[in-house]
């Protein structure tokens, strides 16, 4: 432990712990715009300056490790003035309009400028010297490099967390431009998880905004709008309304749905207990015939297109199962509209969910349309439902809950962990278990496969037979997860596990690339603590438990795996090239 002193007050921290992090400890807020906790420290910004005592520097106190009787002065008149001129200085190489920004109230160069009273410019617009570029190419984000303060977290976040490369800064000095290399984002080994967005403090990286599509489809009187929203977002839509981190909204929520004028109000848990279903006995079906192991699950899109560009000699391992919001869709345009005798072409889907790759997965129209229509016409995120609830003058905090009033609005507590890291793999163990064993296990809570270490290991026995699971998220340490099953089959090795999940954003769905801003471990535990809560306190915790899935599976779809159920639950995937030219 080290003992030091902040404005005159003594701290004890860890030997290693950041000037920064330790002022935090102690209770003060050092400035910063380019430090996040998910990402290595920098020292970009210029923001973070403190004094030490002894020293006639400056420093950068998120990169400066506190030593022992260090003496730290992080606010004073010099000090203050400083971090003005570092901020008048960002914004003359800003665009000034932030009312129509993407990010506005939500900016974290716009807070700062409010917080130290910045009226005007001491310094001339250099804006134009600078090249820009947009690109709306993709079908998740858009890049606009004219707010792009060079912070470096979306190009850290891209290659140091996800290792998918597909940002960089290039050129040097004031032609720095930020960009995918030689192609358009579409082109690039960008699959749309939204990180980038997730950690850009400005509004230089946001997500596609398709809630005019929405807005669109509510007037038209000859569209049936149906709407169904996933689990993470029932924990994180209460933070635009001031509720607490994780409090769980499903019956506001879905009464807000109600008052935009939706003509029902599904649940994307619905659609996660019936993928259990499917990825469970498609489990089954692989460990009893010795099949193609480990079997990986294919909910998360960021990670199927990933997987799709740089391992796809695994594809014969990736579930077929559908995601679950696209299960929910494709029921709703042949099951629901049947039952309500409606043409499917008129029943428009749309799913809220806390995730921007969704936007590019309902776009792929060769798998993702069973019944001849797309199955999702339009996903929104948790912050585009936020706006559009505010837009209607809802008032979101006085409304009484509600209950989805159709069957493919019943789920489990199984359903709800889908949103958290682990959830998946937790969720299809429960099931997996009574699939062969004809009952549940003693304990339900596989809590091995629970929190937020990059990768999980789990060994589990079911009745006899040894069952070896694994966790990862975060793409980065998916690559890591599947080296070593690589490695295993080139040597000729026992595979080291029979099932594995895989999520693309840290934490799960909870801090997918459509949440709430301003994402930390902190948030994503409490999210996830949220949907854990609600699972231990529902009656039903395991899918083949849900009776709403099993009258489907009677009056419609049949026996899992088979028949109508394939045709309409599961789908292919296909090798893709990282780059496309």
């Amino acid at each position: 432990m080290i003992k030091a002193t902040i404005n005159g007050k003594p701290v004890e921290v860890k030997e290693g712990t950041s000037i920064l992090e330790a002022a935090k400890a102690a209770n003060v807020k050092i400035p910063t715009l380019c430090h996040h906790e998910d990402l290595e420290a920098t020292g970009g910004c210029g923001l973070c300056i403190v004094k030490v005592e002894g020293s006639n520097k400056m420093l950068r106190a998120c990169t400066t490790a506190i030593t022992e009787g260090m003496k730290i002065i992080t606010h004073d008149p010099e000090l203050i003035a400083v971090r003005k001129s570092v901020l008048e200085l960002i914004m003359s190489n800003h665009p000034k309009d932030c009312l129509t920004c993407a990010k506005n109230q939500q900016c974290e160069l716009q807070n700062l400028c409010a917080e130290f009273g910045i009226r005007e410019n001491h310094y001339p617009n250099i804006l134009n010297i600078r090249p820009t570029y947009k690109d709306n190419s993709a079908k998740g984000i858009c890049i606009d490099t004219a707010k792009c303060i060079q912070c470096g977290r979306c190009v850290q976040v891209c290659q140091k967390v996800q290792n998918v490369w597909a940002l960089s800064f290039q050129h040097r000095g004031i032609k720095t431009t930020l960009r995918p290399a030689g192609v358009d984002l579409k082109d690039s080994p960008c699959v749309n998880c939204g990180q980038c967005a997730a950690h850009c403090p400005v509004g230089a990286i946001v997500a596609q905004d398709d809630t005019q599509k929405v807005w669109d489809a509510l007037r038209d009187p000859n569209k049936h709008c149906v709407v169904q929203f996933a689990p993470a977002v029932r924990v994180a839509i209460g933070e635009a309304f001031g509720y607490p981190v994780g409090k769980n909204l499903t019956g506001e929520l879905t009464a807000a749905l109600y008052e935009l004028g939706f003509n029902a109000v599904l649940d994307t848990n619905f659609g996660a207990d019936l993928t259990i279903m499917e990825e469970a006995s498609e489990f089954k079906h692989r460990l009893t015939n010795k099949g193609v192991l480990p079997l990986i699950t294919s909910c998360c899109p960021a990670w199927v297109d990933y997987l799709e560009k740089y391992h796809s000699d695994m594809l014969d391992n990736v579930s077929s199962a559908k995601s679950p919001h696209e299960m929910v869709g494709v029921l709703a345009k042949t099951y629901y509209a049947k039952q309500h005798n409606l043409d499917p072409k008129n029943v428009f889907v749309v799913s809220v969910m806390p995730c921007t790759a969704k936007k590019f997965e309902i776009g792929r129209s060769k798998e993702l349309a069973s019944s001849g229509y797309p199955d999702v016409d339009v996903s929104l995120t948790t912050r585009e439902i936020a706006r559009m609830i505010k837009q209607a003058g809802i008032e979101f905090n006085k409304l009484t809950p509600r209950k989805g009033d159709h069957i493919l609005a019943e789920y489990t507590g199984a359903a709800t962990i889908f949103g958290a890291t682990g959830g998946v793999m937790e969720a299809a163990l429960r099931t997996a278990y009574f699939l062969v064993t004809g009952e549940n296990a003693k304990s339900i809570d596989f809590k091995k496969v629970r929190g937020l270490k990059g990768i999980k290991e789990a060994k589990i026995d079911v009745k006899g037979t040894e069952v070896r699971v694994a966790v990862a998220h975060g793409l980065g340490n998916v690559g890591k997860l599947l080296e070593i099953v690589r490695k295993a089959r080139e040597e000729g090795k026992e595979l080291p596990y029979h099932f594995i999940e895989v999520m693309a954003c840290t934490g799960g769905c909870v801090a997918g690339g459509g949440q709430p801003f301003g994402v930390t471990n902190e948030l994503r535990a409490a999210r996830a603590k949220g949907l854990y809560s609600e699972d231990s306190h529902m009656k039903l915790r395991c899918s083949h438990d849900n009776e709403a899935v099993k009258k489907l599976y009677k009056d419609f779809l049949g026996e899992p795996l088979h028949g109508k159920a394939h045709e309409l639950l599961h789908t292919h995937y296909t090798a893709r090239k990282k780059y496309q030219k």
